[in-house]
């Protein structure tokens, strides 16, 4: 077996150096600096640099979305993945949740006799959640395309909208959808994106809200 020269990191250590690599790699380029912590926890959690160029605020963007977890905010994710990644336990501290629909009997009974995805009927369950949202799309188009039609329709008001689905069949389409609205967004351009890259921003955001970048 070839020896292979590893770093010795203390395991409390490993993700503050993950992150000075980050920075290192980085080099010279500069960023918003509320944008900045959700940059390198999505190119964290990726190791995919391409996220530095294709994630996409729109204005107060990272700002809206600290000050609804500050409120208390629900966070609904399109994916128990993204779910499971979310840092529940700081959340709670400010009276915020996660939740996630996908896996409800009633709501797969629902979405196979109306012949449409869990993800569309998810959303629509999250417009009849009360106080403040943000929706965290991480992997259903659908999700993000039912949720921009609800807000064009005046049936949900997020406070904060993350989509950033992954695939080919209708994700692009469904970002730049969501890039024409005013809805507060964060969104990550083309077919890149994943449940992950959905929790990290969330997490992004809730360690702004916490002043603690790394809880």
């Amino acid at each position: 077996m070839k020896k292979i020269q590893l770093q010795r990191v203390a395991p409390a250590e490993i993700e503050e150096r993950s992150m000075e690599i980050i920075t290192q790699e980085l080099g010279e380029r500069t960023f918003p600096a509320d944008q900045l912590p959700v940059i390198k926890r999505a190119i964290h959690t990726s190791a995919d640099f391409d996220y530095a160029d294709n994630l996409v605020f729109s204005t107060g963007a990272v700002e809206k979305g600290i000050a609804a977890i500050r409120g208390g905010c629900t966070i609904v994710t399109d994916t128990q993945m993204a779910f499971s990644g979310v840092n529940k336990r700081v959340l709670e501290k400010f009276g915020g949740k996660a939740v996630c629909f996908m896996s409800d009997p009633d709501v797969a009974a629902e979405a196979k006799a109306r012949g449409e995805t869990r993800a569309t009927v998810s959303m629509e369950r999250a417009a009849a959640l009360p106080g403040p949202l943000i929706l965290a799309i991480g992997n259903a188009p659908t999700a993000l395309v039912r949720a921009c039609e609800l807000i064009e329709a005046g049936k949900m008001a997020p406070a904060l909208v993350i989509g950033v689905p992954v695939g080919f069949v209708n994700v692009v389409e469904s970002k730049e959808l969501l890039l024409t609205m005013d809805t507060p967004h964060i969104v990550a351009r083309g077919r890149k994106g994943g449940s992950n890259i959905a929790a990290a921003i969330c997490n992004a955001l809730i360690y702004q809200a916490s002043n603690n970048a790394r809880e």
